[in-house]
């Protein structure tokens, strides 16, 4: 088994005298704690912990001190704190051994302190647990019972955080038999203190053992463990809050690969795989040791200051910590990329080192530890032609003479063949793969390899082959441009994924539409997508919409420059160039117009169909834009946004087909007028024409006739019943929303103050119609989700609704003292910000100007700004809210008191500036308050 843990790996000059300083303390400390040096006897036990934690925070301090100096690396700081942990540990051994006396010494079995898990590999980090395996030769006796209890109530006292077990070594190999986790920690033991000869006894046996068991059932433990893990923890790398310890790519993946090569050949370092004359003849390659070094040695020093930052045990690396860590180790803004994107590139590159090396280096270590492989078999004639065969039934190059060095085209055939034949690619293959990727740009413009990754990027599977290719390192050689969006994060709270896997995400969701998956979550797309004529343009359009990102700009004219470039490389015609580019360029068209465009508006239908001008080219848009959402990340999706891009989908296709001509403006309200009066037909004429004659041209062109013949509904109660305030509430379940009426008596600030009660009650608003009627009553419909993004719908919730709006227009409620109460955002998104922003257009609509808000969100926001808005004299016709993360867009069609435009420069100037203020975060931050869902488009 394992020595003591040496020096820390690194220069010497500036360490090894610290270390040596501190450990040369420990006799001294030995001696006064037991009395050896005089005639007094060991010290009381307050005496002791009050020395013993005077060393303890000396050792945390010196630790700390060289690791912030950056004397120390991550991993070199690991093993430094756990080498001079074990001069504690010795400490606090000979004290425990002082104050329990041995009786009869000769009738208690030898006893050992033995370190495990991670400490057992000698590194720790600051707040990790000290794992200790108190070790007997028989059955523990009655002293070494009290020594293990001394023991662990003194680290106790001292603030560690302590895992134990006490057993004989036939014990151990009994319950490692039982239990992978306990077989893992004895694979990480080492001697700290005690009678050696136990522990050299112990190592014979788990040796002999390891040997007789072979590796196969520890290997498949392993695998079937880190499956697990991976599913708790994010089976992707590449989500934007990674859990450094033990998500994919992380300590927990390179610690498995070094319990593997530990378990088969008896290994300290990975080092000593290298070269011909180590175990399996030459594992890895001095490229992939270093490799492993460089990602063991970031990962901890990543961990270290996590640890140090958050002053625990934290192993996740949130939004809030992700700004401190990039700027403790050193990650300054460069060029276009912000130094914490630079420093979570760097991340999320080594992660993928991680699931390289993995790939690399597990199936060779299973392979030496097993045997040879089976002999090599040629498939049949045309994967002969091919230049593959089989071993063991999986894929490989065909040996002798064929490999990836000398015909990197075999590298996409081998992935066409194993999509086709439903085959695995043999691991020794994926290892020659991932270590001649680099072989990918020769491919560049070759007709035979641009024709099978064609064929890859649209067939059955095409995100899990774009997965490999990207993993292995083959997508960003054969595509370069893709290079810049691999491990590129964007540092906000939308998007859950890396750009790169973000695209990969996105080839998937078009595999679902394909297949019919998403059918009553995208009726429209998965419909269409089987109608699109352009297959290979749909395809490649969605792996380079985002290829542009992190180079400045706007990412849609630049990604559509790239494309032009990219596509007839890779042996596309012009036509589908042509259609790659505009689709990259346009790609936000659709939700940018359905989630921040009044869709009710002509001119906004008019506008994206001029753009358009084709029904092939709206399908490819549409499909395009339901991927790109779905992938950005689980909660963004809901029914309210499907329902708004099928509304903008079937307006622009009626256009293009000719079907709408858009009348004029008087001629489609009399048709409205006429539809709701037909519906009215059993009413009173003078009822009926009472009610025809309260809407202005703009509330008869905003809803169907339906709900016309409800808001009549709800005039003449509320008329009847003279009371000041009516309000209804309607669940919208296909929609997932809740529509809220309120018919109130019209003032200034009427909004607003809805908004506000709406905000206490818990709900987002997601939409909104404000209409005055003739007769000086408001008719204001809202649109509002709950927290998780669906509909408002609990009977408690409701009625509590309603009852804060009638409150808070008759003036019983403080809406901002209400507000401040809604619960805050976590900590960890506070980091996150947003500059606040006012934009206006007075071209997106013939009628009104178009007010555009983009500032970080909180609860009474839109209280806020519609309040500014009013307060300026301004009537809002209609809004339109939307979140990315913790960025609100909120869009206002408004007009003047004369209900024109607002065109005039002084009256812009001081909108701008009271809206603004509005935006302003509230100045005290312990009362900055929660996001709202997300209710956004695609990124």
């Amino acid at each position: 088994m394992k020595p003591a843990a040496a020096l820390p790996d690194g220069p010497s000059a500036r360490r090894a005298p610290a270390l040596a300083e501190v450990n040369l303390i420990i006799p001294d400390l030995i001696a006064e704690l037991t009395g050896s040096a005089g005639s007094g006897g060991p010290v009381r036990r307050e005496v002791a912990l009050d020395l013993l934690r005077r060393h303890l925070g000396g050792i945390q301090e010196s630790v700390q001190a060289a690791f912030e100096a950056r004397q120390l690396s991550g991993l070199a700081a690991a093993r430094w704190l756990a080498a001079l942990s074990d001069g504690l540990m010795q400490a606090i051994h000979a004290y425990a051994q002082a104050m329990v006396p041995a009786a009869i010494p000769a009738e208690e079995p030898p006893f050992a302190l033995v370190a495990t898990g991670g400490y057992g590999r000698g590194v720790l980090a600051p707040f990790s647990d000290i794992d200790l395996l108190f070790l007997t030769e028989g059955t523990a006796g009655p002293r070494s019972q009290r020594l293990v209890e001394f023991v662990l109530y003194l680290l106790w006292d001292l603030g560690l955080k302590v895992g134990h077990a006490t057993r004989s070594v036939r014990e151990c190999m009994a319950e490692a038999g039982r239990d992978t986790s306990v077989l893992t920690a004895l694979v990480d033991a080492r001697f700290l203190v005690g009678d050696r000869a136990v522990f050299d006894r112990f190592g014979d046996v788990f040796d002999r053992a390891r040997r007789e068991r072979g590796l196969a059932p520890f290997l498949a433990a392993k695998r079937e463990e880190r499956a697990a893990r991976h599913a708790r923890y994010g089976d992707s790398p590449y989500m934007v809050e990674p859990h450094v310890k033990e998500g994919r790519g992380g300590l927990r993946d390179l610690q498995t690969l070094y319990w593997l090569a530990r378990y088969a050949f008896g290994t300290e370092r990975m080092p000593e795989l290298v070269g011909p004359d180590s175990p399996g003849g030459g594992l890895l390659s001095e490229h992939e040791a270093r490799a492993i070094r460089r990602a063991w040695n970031f990962l901890w020093t990543v961990r270290f200051h996590l640890h140090y930052v958050a002053g625990r045990a934290e192993e996740r690396l949130t939004f809030d910590l992700q700004p401190v860590v990039g700027a403790r180790m050193g990650y300054a803004p460069r060029g276009r990329q912000d130094g914490v994107e630079r420093f979570m590139k760097h991340l999320f590159l080594t992660v993928r080192d991680v699931n390289r090396l993995t790939r690399v280096l597990e199936p060779a270590i299973e392979r030496a530890a097993l045997g040879p492989p089976a002999a090599r078999k040629q498939g049949n004639a045309a994967l002969a032609a091919a230049g593959l065969a089989l071993a063991d039934g999986k894929l490989v190059a065909a040996p002798p003479n064929r490999d990836f060095s000398r015909e990197p085209v075999l590298m996409l055939r081998i992935l066409r063949a194993a999509r086709d034949r439903r085959l695995e690619i043999h691991p020794l293959a994926v290892r020659a793969l991932i270590r001649n990727a680099h072989h990918a740009a020769r491919l560049r413009g070759e007709p035979e390899a641009s024709g099978l990754f064609l064929d890859l990027l649209t067939g059955r599977g095409a995100a899990q082959w774009l997965g490999f290719m990207n993993e292995t390192g083959f997508l960003s050689r054969f595509i370069p441009e893709w290079w810049r969006i691999v491990g590129l994060m964007q540092f906000d709270t939308y998007h859950v994924f890396t750009v790169d896997e973000h695209t990969i995400q996105a080839v998937g969701v078009l595999e679902q539409l394909g297949r019919g998956e998403l059918a009553e979550v995208a009726p429209v797309a998965s419909e269409l997508i089987g109608q699109v004529h352009s297959r290979r343009a749909l395809y490649m359009a969605t792996l380079l919409h985002d290829i542009a990102k992190g180079r400045g700009g706007d990412h849609s004219e630049l990604g559509a420059r790239i494309a032009q470039e990219v596509c007839p490389r890779l042996g596309m015609t012009p036509e589908e160039t042509e259609t790659v580019s505009w689709l990259v360029l346009h790609h936000l068209l659709i939700s940018q117009s359905a989630f921040k465009r009044d869709i009710e508006d002509p001119k906004t239908i008019l506008d994206i169909a001029d753009l358009v001008q084709s029904p092939e080219r709206l399908r490819l848009l549409l499909v395009l834009t339901v991927a790109d959402m779905r992938a950005v990340g689980p909660k963004v999706w809901n029914g309210w946004k499907a329902t708004l891009l099928r509304e903008v989908y079937w307006r622009v296709a009626e256009v293009l087909a000719g079907g709408l001509s858009v009348p004029e403006r008087d001629v489609r309200v009399a048709r409205a007028r006429d539809s709701a009066a037909a519906l009215l037909a059993a009413w009173p004429g003078a009822d009926r024409e009472r009610f025809l004659g309260l809407g202005y041209p703009g509330y008869w062109l905003s809803f169907d006739a339906e709900t016309h013949a409800r808001h009549a509904a709800l005039v003449r109660e509320a008329e009847a019943s003279g009371v000041p305030l009516t309000l209804r509430t309607r669940v919208l379940d296909s929609r997932a929303v809740t529509e809220v009426t309120v018919y109130a008596a019209d003032h200034p600030g009427l909004f607003s103050r809805i908004a506000g009660a709406l905000a206490v009650a818990g709900a987002s608003i997601v939409d909104a119609r404000i209409h005055t009627l003739t007769n000086g009553m408001a008719l204001d419909t809202f649109w509002v989700q709950d927290a998780a993004g669906g509909a408002f719908d609990q009977p408690h919730r409701l009625a509590r609704l309603s009852a804060l709006v009638s409150q808070a227009l008759s003036g019983q409620l403080r809406l901002r003292e209400e507000i401040r109460k809604v619960r805050r955002e976590p900590a960890r998104l506070r980091a996150v910000t947003v500059p606040p922003r006012v934009v206006f257009d007075n071209h997106a609509s013939n009628t009104h100007t178009v007010i555009e808000v983009n500032c970080r969100d909180r609860p009474g926001l839109l209280h806020d700004v519609t309040g500014a808005i009013s307060a300026q004299g301004l009537q809002i016709a209609s809004a339109h809210i939307t979140t990315y993360g913790v960025r609100a867009v909120d869009v206002f069609y408004v007009k003047d008191v004369f209900g024109l435009k607002v065109e005039n420069e002084r009256k812009l100037n001081a909108l701008r500036a009271a809206l603004q203020t509005a935006l302003a975060p509230p100045a005290d931050p312990a009362k900055e308050a929660p996001v709202r869902p997300a209710t956004s488009a695609a990124g």
